[in-house]
């Protein structure tokens, strides 16, 4: 199987990494702040969250931290931050596009 691209990212991967960029979080946290900032536009569904997960993790975008109970949380690396930033970049020099 071929490995997924990482950019430019989807709108599911930018507003994954948008939540590691605020805060540590769990999984339904991250389905639930993705939710509530997108109105329900972005709906990351377990399948598709758990996915982005463990791509993260394994491009070291994020990584787990000790579990507390039953909750998992994860952070955003220093990669994963870096990455988030060029997305950004990214995105604004589009809009500048559009607007000129």
């Amino acid at each position: 199987m071929a490995k997924k691209s990482l950019e430019p990212l989807t709108e599911p991967m930018f507003y994954t990494l948008l939540c590691f960029h605020r805060s540590e979080m769990c999984g339904t946290e991250i389905s639930s702040y993705v939710n509530d900032l997108t109105e329900g536009r972005v709906k990351l569904g377990p399948g598709t969250l758990y996915s982005l997960l463990s791509l993260f993790q394994s491009e070291h975008l994020i990584e787990k931290l000790p579990a507390e109970g039953r909750r998992i949380s994860y952070r955003i690396t220093e990669r994963g931050e870096k990455l988030y930033q060029q997305e950004i970049n990214r995105l604004e020099t589009c809009l500048r596009d559009a607007q000129r």
